[in-house]
C-alpha cells in the first residue's frame, strides 16, 4: 500500500477513467455502469461527492463479476492503446475496472490489482485505475504477471495506460449478460421503443423491401407516420440492421428475421405491396392484434420472442404463476425478478437518468420497496411500449401504461395463457 498523499478520491479517479474508456454516451455498441456505492451523497463521512462526478458515473447498478462487484463495468471496443488485443470474437469485450483513491491510509493499489484479477473469471479485460503517482514499479510488475491493466490518473483528469492487458475469453453469466444486452442493438436505452403496436415494426421491413421510399410507403399505406420510431424499433427487434453503405451514407439491411417477415407477407399476399395494403384495415384499431389478425399476431409473437427480454419475462412470469402469483403487480414482478436477475431487472425496468437509481437502490444494490411505488422511476419503453406489444401479441393480459398514468401496485403483469 502506498502512503503518499494523493489529491484524488476514488469517485474522482473512477469518473476520469469512465470518461477515458467510455467517452461517447451515444455510442450504440457501448454501455457502462458504476457500482451503486458511488451513487451516495458522501463517499466517506464528511466527504461529499461532487454532483458533477456522480452525473458522470451514472447510471448505477450492482453487477456481480467474479466473486465481487467491480467499481465500473461496461462493454465497448476499446482503442488499441488500451488493449493488447483489440477484440476477441464478434462481441465487444466486457471490461471491469477497480478504482483506488486517496484514503487516510494511502492508496491501496495492490488490493485493487488483486480485485481486478478476480474479475477476469468473467470479464474479458480488467484494470486498476489509481492516481499515477501512487503506482509503483512493483505494482506494475504484479499487474503484468496477472494480466491486469493499469491506468494512471492525474489531478487534471488525464488517464494514461501504464500496463495494457490481453483480452481473454470466459464464460458469460446472467449479470454479464445484462450489460451485453444494454450494449447491443436490443438494449433498453432511452432510444428503444417509441411505438406500442407490433404492426408498426413489422411494416418497416416490408416498406423497405418494396419499391419506393420507405417513409412514403409507410405513410401511404397507413402503417405509421412516425418513420424514425418505426425504424428504431425494427432495429431493436432485430428486423433490420443499420450500418453504412459502400458510398459512406447510413443504410439499412434486412436481417434474417426481417427477411422472414417479407417471406411471410409474400407467401400470404403474393407481394409486399399487397401485404402493406392489409395494414390499412388495422389503422387505429384498439383491438388486440392477435385477435384482429391471428396470423400476423403469431408472427409478432415470433418476433418478440427473439427479443431477449421477452423470453426472460415470460419464463419468470410462468414461475410466479406456479408459485401462486396469478396476477402479479408491476411492483411484485420487479421485486421477484430482482431476487433472481438483479442487474438485468434494473437495466430493463428502472430508468438510468435523473438520479432515479440512487433512489431505487441502496449502496449494496438492494431495492428500496417504497421507491417502486413511484411510477416515475420506471423505464417507459418497458412498462408502456414493450408491455403493450406483448399484449397485442397475445402474451400478456393487459396493455402497458405511460409512467405518468401508471399505478405500479395496480398494474398487472400476467400471462394470457400460463401453462
Amino acid at each position: 500500500m502506498s502512503s503518499a498523499a494523493r489529491s484524488l478520491s476514488e469517485p474522482q479517479v473512477l469518473a476520469h477513467t469512465k470518461r477515458r474508456l467510455f467517452p461517447d454516451e451515444d455510442e450504440s455498441t457501448a454501455y457502462a455502469v458504476a457500482d451503486t456505492q458511488f451513487a451516495m451523497a458522501e463517499w466517506l463521512p464528511g466527504q461529499p461527492v461532487d454532483p458533477a462526478v456522480r452525473d458522470r458515473l451514472a447510471p448505477f447498478n450492482h453487477v456481480r463479476i467474479g466473486s465481487g462487484y467491480p467499481d465500473l463495468v461496461g462493454v465497448r471496443d476499446l482503442e488499441s492503446d488500451l488493449l493488447a488485443v483489440e477484440r476477441l470474437g464478434d462481441e465487444p469485450p466486457l471490461i471491469a475496472i477497480e478504482a483506488k483513491g486517496e484514503t487516510s491510509g494511502g492508496v491501496d493499489t495492490q488490493r485493487g490489482i488483486l480485485q481486478a484479477y478476480d474479475r477476469l473469471h468473467e470479464a474479458n479485460a480488467a484494470y486498476l485505475a489509481a492516481p499515477a503517482a501512487a503506482i509503483s514499479e512493483t505494482d506494475r510488475t504484479l499487474a503484468r504477471e496477472l494480466n491486469v491493466g493499469v491506468l494512471g490518473v492525474d489531478a487534471a483528469g488525464s488517464v494514461d495506460p501504464l500496463e495494457v492487458p490481453r483480452v481473454v475469453g470466459n464464460r458469460t453469466t446472467t449479470e454479464a449478460t445484462a450489460l451485453r444486452f444494454q450494449a447491443s442493438a436490443q438494449g433498453v436505452a432511452d432510444a428503444s421503443f417509441g411505438l406500442n403496436h407490433p404492426k408498426n415494426y413489422l411494416g418497416y421491413p416490408l416498406a423497405h423491401y418494396a419499391a419506393g421510399d420507405t417513409g412514403t410507403l409507410l405513410s401511404e399505406y397507413k402503417v405509421v407516420s412516425a418513420v424514425d420510431s418505426a425504424r428504431q424499433g425494427a432495429a431493436f427487434l432485430g428486423l433490420i440492421e443499420e450500418g453504412v453503405d459502400v458510398e459512406g451514407s447510413a443504410g439499412v439491411e434486412l436481417t434474417s428475421l426481417g427477411e422472414e417477415v417479407v417471406r411471410f407477407a409474400m407467401g400470404r399476399y403474393g407481394s409486399v405491396e399487397a401485404a402493406l395494403a392489409e395494414f390499412e384495415n388495422w389503422y387505429r384499431s384498439g383491438k388486440r392484434f392477435a385477435d384482429l389478425a391471428p396470423a400476423w399476431g403469431q408472427l409478432a409473437r415470433r418476433v418478440l420472442f427473439d427479443y431477449e427480454a421477452t423470453a426472460l419475462l415470460v419464463h419468470e412470469l410462468q414461475c410466479m404463476h406456479e408459485d401462486g402469483f396469478a396476477e402479479p403487480s408491476l411492483v411484485a414482478v420487479v421485486d421477484y425478478l430482482h431476487g433472481l436477475h438483479p442487474s438485468f431487472t434494473v437495466e430493463l425496468f428502472i430508468r438510468g437518468t435523473d438520479g432515479v437509481r440512487s433512489r431505487v437502490l441502496t449502496e449494496d444494490g438492494e431495492l428500496r420497496p417504497a421507491a417502486l411505488e413511484d411510477s416515475s422511476v420506471y423505464h417507459s419503453p418497458t412498462v408502456f411500449q414493450l408491455k403493450a406489444m406483448l399484449y397485442h401479441a397475445g402474451i400478456l393480459t393487459q396493455r402497458g401504461a405511460e409512467p405518468s398514468r401508471l399505478e405500479p401496485r395496480a398494474d398487472v403483469w400476467a400471462l394470457r395463457n400460463p401453462v
